[in-house]
């Protein structure tokens, strides 16, 4: 969270001509957990400004509509209206290169690369990837924290089921295996788990 919290405010203070694209592409990862490829593949006819979703196109073209963070719906409305218009036709690409061309995965690769120097944190430890992983993680933390503060102990409830399979549904994984990863990064809720434990 903390480093998650000093790419952003390098991002929102950064005085590079694109800065406002790259704040906008690299705050949708964090908060959808889309893939790179599913990025740079969107268009605006997938944002929906009214219900403040997003339609993506997942592995095997499945689709997966989640609910934008409210950061996001401001971000990409003023991001929008800083294009040009014909940027902005709904088969357009959201986001483009440098040379107003389609963006692709390593083009992405290289910016964030460059955006996590700039932001003194060492590039070869994180990827973008990463960015889907901190999404996973912080939610199920953050879902797990919130079921603490409204019924104390929570350790009879089936909750995190629930958890998991609506974080299947927002990383569009086919299998729910790939998405139970997430609960083993989890160290804290383990430690918490064990000193609840009683004899």
């Amino acid at each position: 969270m903390e480093e998650l919290k000093k790419l952003f405010s390098f991002l929102e203070q950064d005085p590079h001509p694109l800065a406002f694209r790259n704040e906008t592409m690299i705050k949708m990862l964090a908060t959808t957990g889309m893939r790179r490829q599913e990025l740079v593949d969107l268009t605006w006819e997938q944002i929906d400004f009214y219900n403040g979703t997003v339609l993506v196109f997942g592995k095997g073209k499945k689709e997966c509509l989640p609910p934008l963070h409210s950061m996001m719906l401001p971000l990409l409305k003023k991001y929008k209206e800083s294009l040009k218009e014909y940027q902005t036709h709904p088969e357009e690409p959201v986001f483009r290169n440098k040379n107003g061309k389609v963006l692709n995965p390593w083009g992405l690769h290289v910016i964030f690369k460059e955006v996590l120097k700039k932001a003194c944190l060492p590039p070869h430890r994180f990827s973008l990837h990463h960015l889907r992983h901190t999404f996973s993680t912080l939610l199920l933390q953050q879902v797990k924290a919130e079921n603490e503060d409204e019924f104390g102990d929570v350790s009879h409830m089936p909750q995190e089921k629930v958890d998991i399979r609506t974080l299947q549904e927002l990383l569009g994984h086919e299998s729910l295996a790939n998405t139970q990863v997430y609960t083993h990064i989890d160290f804290e809720s383990k430690k918490k788990t064990i000193a609840s434990f009683r004899f």
